[in-house]
């Protein structure tokens, strides 16, 4: 597993240890976890949802009133040290 696999994998199980239902899909250049968060969280709890996702390259909260809340985080997989970073359509 990628790296961003393994830190992805990390973060889902602290999110699923705090009770949250997580989901973790490989991307081409990056890892997501999504959980769900219920209406009623605690703010404590909220912190520590926090301090996990900040772990993340990127993370947010997406609300809406037909599907709840979901967080999301992402973490980008490593970018290739040589040759063709950008793809064949970048010019260099």
């Amino acid at each position: 597993m990628p790296a961003s696999g393994v830190s992805a994998a990390a973060i889902a199980a602290r999110l699923s240890a705090v009770g949250l239902s997580t989901r973790v899909e490989e991307h081409d250049r990056y890892t997501t976890v999504e959980a769900e968060v219920p209406e009623s969280i605690s703010a404590d709890l909220w912190r520590e949802v926090l301090e996990v996702v900040a772990e993340a390259d990127r993370f947010g909260l997406l609300a809406t009133s037909l599907n709840g809340r979901t967080l999301w985080a992402v973490v980008r997989k490593a970018v290739p040290a040589t040759g063709d970073v950008g793809g064949p359509s970048h010019q260099r």
